[in-house]
């Protein structure tokens, strides 16, 4: 039975002010009364020996579902009912600025609140900034009718806002939650698609699961837990499961569901199927020598890396006979980089260090003859070659590598500039003469990941073109490049079919998340297979992310763009927030990202994203500025860029400017203090103070440093490893620093904030440090990345928008 109270009519916004610091609720979406009966008295007190009470049926489980359905009402009353009664109320309240407010319900006798479907206990509520779902389930006693007067009161004024429009604030609850991609295959044959979702839940859990659909009809053939592949030709996919005998490889026919169990007592380890399907290739680890654990030495700086000691070998695992035949031996890391079409050659890539000279890791490439066991050399000890493959016919090479590989022959930097090493080039090898040529040495974006398709001999691949992930195709007979018209910004996931001319893709853009397209080939065009992007943004009112670049005082165009809040009102005095990039590769347009822009526009902020000089995929001549500047260069174009787009901007406020980076981005949020004072409040996550201590102490610190800070020592270059480090110009700096880090960072250690921050202390500067218990890099773990996010908030608030509310609630103040 389900009675209406009286309807408002077509309001979407109800606020009354009673006060100046309070709001009336006047509308709530109502379900019910539902009958409740007394229940069958086994017993007349239960197992804490407490008698039956009517008001123990509000702890009865609900679901708030109930009122997604329901009309918007207006009384002041419950309706009457015959008998016991649950009646459920529900409205929406929205806030930008973290705030506590008392809740104050008045005529009803017995109730419960929820807030975010959690039940609060006591009247103040403690709301980070969002759109929250607050519900009433109150109780009624039979032939009784009770009034219903629901109020909010407020710290300030304006805090809050009632929403019944059916919108809602974008926020970080909106990242973390939901179903996106992992990961996209197609058939051989081009009819089937298999797709990889991974669904993260409130608290963190995460679950992962495959589809088979077919193409031409959509329909989902399977759905499974497991990890699922293809077989290389023969439209079957695989899986291996614990069977009696150990574990099992097992094939199943996509349209039948028939399984084959292909070995019975398969050994562990990684494997890839041949393309003949008729072994595998293995990848395995043998263990090194282990040490002492209460005192122990170190061999190499490489060697603190847990797990470095131990080698990766190769092996042929035939199906047929079930015999392993090792590929590889001996105390150097090898491992197989691609199989040939005939299943008759590996290309075998080993490692080696040397410690004396840039690059200090050196590769080889190798073509082994599976059958004979013979082998050729075809690229010895090169520290800059990343990966290769086969042409389908086996006669060619597709490889990977920085400008600097193979002798420099794809450099294309101006005289005296280094490239970075982590801009990435495409090169071609024919097998018969060994000869290589360059294929992407004009070519701006930086290439990511490439295949070279067997059903049309072409190479398909994506690259970081400025701040987009776009889609390209290569013709290896004439080098010519094609960018393909994809309807993403980002494409993060593609497949090939191996006989036909059928691709899929996955991407998202600035302003949506993850969309499945299928891709012709031959023909161009392209189809909208699965939006998952319109169930994340269900409800969501974002503001434009519009394109805003300038010319710098080089004369160089730098590219970025800027995020608008929702419901953007161009005569008001917005604070800004500037993010750059960190490590080498530019700030992309990804939806859902470490800094998500559009959960800060949503807070009230303009964000403006600056990729400055050093980034890749803007050429090889922009991004080698990243190597041996220690950030000037690219600091200068960031507040450059920051003061003209205050300049061009009106509804900036240029007094309320904050930034934010981490990593090399967390350098810069430093670096650029000691070069400017246009900043009122700095983030560094993870950021390098001093470039000599985390050169040595950092697992990757002089490795980074080949690519940051090549050929120069802290021996050699003073003016790099110590000038330019904020650590040494502490005293020039006049911004609010917030230090954040993981405790446990093997990158950037978390010595480089502490060292950092306690300069500031002792010279007197508004500062702070948050570390982060047990976090690595990045913070991963559910419950610390929402805490962090929440700190981020905080300190922009308190220094931004001149409320420290938010900062006070997160870390009270305290007299030591």
């Amino acid at each position: 039975m389900k009675k209406q109270i009286l309807l408002a009519g077509a309001l979407c916004m109800s606020v009354m002010a009673a006060s100046a610091e309070t709001i009336e609720v006047k509308s709530f979406r109502y379900a019910g009364p539902y009958a409740v009966q007394k229940p069958f008295m086994v017993d007349s007190v239960d197992v804490h020996s407490k008698a039956f009470s009517l008001k123990s049926m509000l702890d009865t489980p609900f679901s708030s579902e109930v009122l997604k359905q329901a009309e918007l009402t207006s009384a002041d009353a419950l309706p009457a009912f015959s008998g016991d009664a649950l009646h459920v109320l529900g409205f929406h309240v929205q806030n930008t600025a973290y705030t506590k407010a008392q809740l104050k319900v008045e005529g009803l006798t017995s109730y419960q609140v929820y807030v975010d479907g959690k039940k609060v206990d006591g009247k103040e509520i403690a709301l980070n900034p969002a759109t929250h779902d607050v519900v009433i389930k109150c109780l009624s006693e039979a032939g009784k009718s009770e009034s219903v007067k629901v109020s909010l009161e407020t710290e300030k004024d304006g805090i809050l806002t009632l929403r019944e429009d059916g919108s809602r604030l974008y926020t970080l609850a909106d990242v973390l939650h939901g179903t996106r991609f992992s990961g996209v295959r197609v058939s051989p044959d081009g009819k089937y698609l298999m797709t990889s979702y991974r669904t993260s839940r409130e608290g963190g859990k995460t679950s992962s699961v495959t589809k088979i659909t077919e193409l031409s009809t959509g329909k989902v053939l399977a759905e499974r837990g497991e990890p699922l592949q293809w077989m290389p030709k023969s439209n079957l996919y695989y899986y291996t499961r614990t069977g009696v005998d150990g574990r099992q490889l097992v094939t199943v026919d996509p349209v039948s569901g028939k399984e084959n169990v292909l070995v019975e007592a398969l050994p562990d380890g990684y494997f890839e199927v041949a393309p003949t399907e008729d072994w595998l290739l293995y990848s395995l680890t043998q263990e090194g020598p282990k040490e002492r654990k209460e005192i122990y030495e170190v061999i190499e700086p490489d060697d603190r890396q847990p797990g470095w000691r131990d080698r990766s070998y190769l092996a042929k695992y035939d199906l047929k006979t079930g015999v392993m035949q090792p590929l590889t031996f001996g105390y150097h890391n090898a491992w197989g980089s691609d199989i040939s079409q005939d299943g008759r050659h590996v290309l075998v890539m080993t490692s080696e260090s040397r410690l004396t000279q840039r690059p200090t890791t050196l590769s080889s490439l190798y073509l082994l003859d599976v059958q004979t066991m013979q082998v050729e050399p075809l690229v010895l000890k090169d520290g800059f070659m990343g990966g290769a493959q086969f042409s389908p016919d086996g006669t060619q090479v597709l490889l990977t590598g920085s400008p600097e590989s193979f002798g420099g022959i794809g450099k294309n930097v101006k005289e005296g500039q280094t490239p970075s090493t982590v801009d990435t080039q495409l090169y071609l090898m024919n097998l018969a003469d060994k000869q290589i040529t360059p294929l992407t040495k004009h070519f701006n974006p930086c290439v990511q990941r490439a295949v070279w398709s067997t059903a049309d001999g072409q190479v398909y691949f994506t690259a970081e073109n400025r701040d987009y992930i776009s889609f390209y195709r290569l013709n290896p007979k004439n080098g010519k490049i094609q960018q393909i018209d994809v309807k993403e910004d980002l494409v993060t996931g593609f497949s090939l079919a191996q006989s036909a001319p059928v691709a899929a893709y996955y991407g998202q853009g600035a302003s949506n998340s993850d969309r499945l397209y299928t891709l012709d080939t031959k023909k161009m065009k392209q189809a909208l297979v699965e939006d998952l992007s319109k169930d994340i943004l269900e409800g969501i009112q974002l503001g434009e992310c519009r394109s805003w670049d300038f010319v710098n005082a080089k004369g160089d165009t730098i590219y970025g763009r800027y995020y608008l809040p929702p419901h953007f009102d161009a005569s008001k005095k917005y604070p800004l927030i500037v993010n750059y990039y960190g490590g080498c590769s530019p700030t992309e347009r990804y939806f859902e990202s470490r800094y998500p822009h559009h959960a800060y526009a949503a807070l009230g902020y303009v964000v403006y994203v600056v990729n400055p000089s050093g980034a890749t995929g803007f050429g090889q001549e922009f991004s080698a500025r990243h190597v041996n500047t220690a950030g000037d260069g690219p600091a200068q174009d960031i507040i450059e860029g920051t003061k003209k787009f205050c300049a061009a901007h009106d509804f900036v406020n240029a007094k309320k400017i904050g930034c934010i980076g981490a990593s090399y981005g967390g350098f810069m949020s430093q670096y650029l203090q000691t070069q400017t004072d246009i900043f009122a409040a700095a983030i560094s996550h993870a950021g390098i103070s001093d470039h000599t201590s985390y050169w040595g102490e950092g697992y990757w610190g002089y490795s980074y440093s080949e690519v940051s800070m090549a050929n120069s020592y802290p021996w050699t270059r003073k003016d790099l490893y110590v000038e330019q480090s904020p650590l040494f110009n502490a005293h020039k700096i006049n911004t609010p620093i917030l230090f954040l880090h993981g405790d446990v960072d093997m990158n950037v250690p978390v010595g480089e904030s502490i060292q950092m921050y306690t300069a500031l202390k002792l010279l007197g500067k508004e500062t702070a440090m948050v570390l982060v218990d047990g976090q690595d890099h990045h913070i991963l773990e559910y419950g610390r990345r929402v805490q962090w996010q929440n700190t981020i908030w905080a300190w922009f608030a308190k220094w931004l928008k001149d409320d420290a509310t938010w900062w006070d609630a997160i870390y009270a103040p305290k007299s030591l």
